[in-house]
């Protein structure tokens, strides 16, 4: 393998690291801004646990997205100003974001999705949306959620969701799932229609 070809595959536009903050700088987060990239962040992960049942020092997951091409060397120029271990290669923004809450992981502690931040104008909905059948288990809640609450109105629910604070609701509803659930709510129209005439 040619030197140059070595050095392109060392290089990637993601890159994921692991960040304490008692050896952290206070202003962390405002150096890894200056740079000027997108990049998430996960929730604090003060729950996990040791396979020797020991608890693990607490830690952040970070995963920077370069707009180009970087070198081991340059990433770690930022990992070590924030005195942090080195940085690995990210074979997967999508896993790695999921893995910051142990969405795949139901063994390990489960972290609050809501609580992942992003920076830099990164977008969590684009970099991990919802799988398909995450989105159809989604669609089964809104059902219920329909069924239990007597709904029969579109604006309604999407109050309702707002007021709840169900982001993945809202984004499944308005954005993949509104034709169904239209058809949902109109059958119950007139079905709730007919049990009325039905009764006079």
């Amino acid at each position: 393998m040619s030197e140059k070809k070595s050095s392109e595959e060392k290089r990637s536009n993601n890159w994921n690291f692991i960040l304490y903050p008692e050896s952290a700088p206070s202003n962390w987060r405002d150096i890894i801004n200056e740079t000027r990239i997108e990049w998430v962040e996960s929730p604090l992960h003060d729950k996990d646990i040791n396979p020797d049942g020991t608890e693990k020092k607490c830690h952040y997951h970070i995963t920077l997205l370069y707009p180009s091409l970087k070198a081991f060397n340059q990433v770690e120029e930022l990992t070590k100003k924030i005195n942090q271990p080195i940085p690995i290669r990210c074979q997967s923004v999508k896993g790695s974001i999921r893995y910051m809450v142990h969405k795949d992981n139901p063994e390990k502690h489960q972290y609050d999705w809501n609580k992942i931040v992003c920076y830099g104008g990164a977008d969590l909905s684009s970099l991990c949306g919802a799988t398909a059948s995450e989105k159809i288990q989604i669609q089964k809640e809104i059902f219920k959620f329909i069924r239990d609450n007597g709904l029969v109105e579109f604006s309604d629910l999407l109050d309702c969701i707002e007021k709840i604070g169900n982001d993945d609701w809202f984004t499944i509803a308005v954005n993949y799932s509104t034709i169904p659930i239209n058809a949902y709510l109109k059958s119950r129209r007139y079905k709730e229609r007919e049990d009325k005439l039905k009764k006079t």
